[in-house]
């Protein structure tokens, strides 16, 4: 007797792996920045359909949440707001207060270790607070920690809209 679950089983797994192969090939291969970063999204896609096929609702949820739907986003303003190679060749501000911007970030730095050194409660490490299980996890992003979890998807958007906003309005001299 022929097992059809079986079969769209195998199906499966050979379709996310060639999902996974293609858009990593893509990004790779791609003479256009926006095409990788396409590719990049499909192998990302390919991956969470791995972590589904392998039983992992979560991992696969958070595959494509984070790493789809928040990283291949930046990458994508980031393209669309950058600089064309063209415009990079005539600005040509390389080395314009390169002293003050490594002063200013090493002031800033030595200042974000102090802080959290000064603020930390140190513990024991047998004191933990959970075992870190995907379900634990999920429990706590979906219970406990669901205001601030929707709070940043809520600063994503207002991220988001701000950089249509900026690349819809052109690039202006004096920006």
């Amino acid at each position: 007797m022929i097992d059809y679950y079986q079969i769209v089983a195998q199906i499966m797994f050979v379709a996310f792996i060639l999902l996974t192969i293609i858009g990593a090939l893509l990004s790779v291969n791609a003479k256009i920045l926006m095409h990788s970063v396409l590719g990049l999204a499909v192998c990302l896609l390919g991956v969470a359909g791995l972590y589904f096929y392998l039983g992992s609702m979560f991992l696969s949820l958070m595959q494509i949440m984070i790493y789809v739907g928040a990283v291949c986003i930046v990458l994508v303003f980031g393209i669309m707001v950058g600089f064309t190679p063209n415009e990079s060749a005539q600005k040509n501000d390389i080395g314009r207060n390169t002293l003050l911007g490594i002063v200013a970030s090493g002031i800033a730095g030595l200042g974000l270790v102090i802080t959290i050194f000064g603020k930390t409660s140190w513990e024991t490490s047998a004191a933990t607070v959970g075992d870190f299980s995907i379900e634990w996890i999920g429990e706590n992003l979906l219970l406990k920690y669901c205001l601030a979890f929707e709070l940043i998807s809520v600063i994503l958007l207002i991220a988001i809209v701000g950089a249509i906003i900026l690349a819809k309005g052109g690039r202006e001299e004096g920006l």
